[in-house]
């Protein structure tokens, strides 16, 4: 009985993954058809997901049109924040599951303006395990990692450094204060995921906020050419 029992669960992940990727090929080719370049941002709870996505508006100010989805079990403080700051905004409560999925991404995605936007960051639910298992239709995905949660997260949650494409060092203004060896971090990264494109920032201080949004507007410039 055991024997059979594996083989069968494995196919029903294969047919949800599946089912999964069909819907966010439909939500890039919407994402495509309006011109706008779309960002999946994964962290552990605490990581600074929203303030670094209030910091990336200041960076942008007038480079960039974007607007936010957030990803919360529930509430909606991320999103009012997120509109607070003038940011078109639409909130998605996963209701217990522990990640965003294609399914969801489309539902929300026609509640912004996309058509006025060259950019959409979603800011998945807080978890290094589940988010990148599921893709959403996005064009990067981008992890943020904090120095207060130490230095081994890669060693421990290699899953979540092999499947991004850049990576955000959040946090730095801690560095004096918090013991993390930045550079047996970097090592894990480089193993799981040689040249990683990474910016270590300060959301408190600013520190490194020019070079990631200088990146990222080359990337939204490169999308458009190609």
């Amino acid at each position: 009985m055991c024997s059979s029992a594996a083989p069968t669960r494995v196919q029903v992940v294969e047919n949800i993954l599946s089912a999964n990727d069909m819907i966010a090929a439909s939500n890039r080719h919407l994402l495509d058809h309006a011109g706008v370049f779309g960002i999946n941002i994964m962290a552990s709870p605490g990581a600074g997901k929203t303030s670094f996505i209030l910091k990336t508006l200041e960076a942008l100010q007038g480079r960039l049109r974007f607007g936010v989805i957030e990803g919360d079990l529930a509430s909606s403080i991320d999103t009012d924040k997120a509109r607070a700051a003038g940011l078109p905004a639409v909130q998605i409560n996963t209701g217990g599951e522990c990640h965003l999925d294609a399914v969801m991404l489309a539902k929300a995605l026609p509640s912004l303006p996309l058509h006025d936007l060259d950019l959409v960051l979603v800011e998945n639910v807080g978890n290094l395990v589940c988010p990148v298992n599921f893709q959403l239709g996005t064009h990067l995905n981008v992890l943020i990692a904090s120095i207060p949660e130490g230095d081994d997260k890669p060693y421990k949650y290699p899953g979540m450094y092999m499947g991004m494409q850049a990576l955000i060092i959040n946090k730095t203004d801690l560095l004096p204060y918090v013991p993390f060896n930045m550079d047996y971090f970097r090592q894990g990264v480089e193993i799981l995921n040689p040249g990683l494109t990474v910016f270590p920032v300060s959301c408190k201080t600013g520190e490194g906020m020019a070079a990631w949004a200088d990146w990222l507007v080359e990337r939204v410039r490169n999308s458009r050419r190609q």
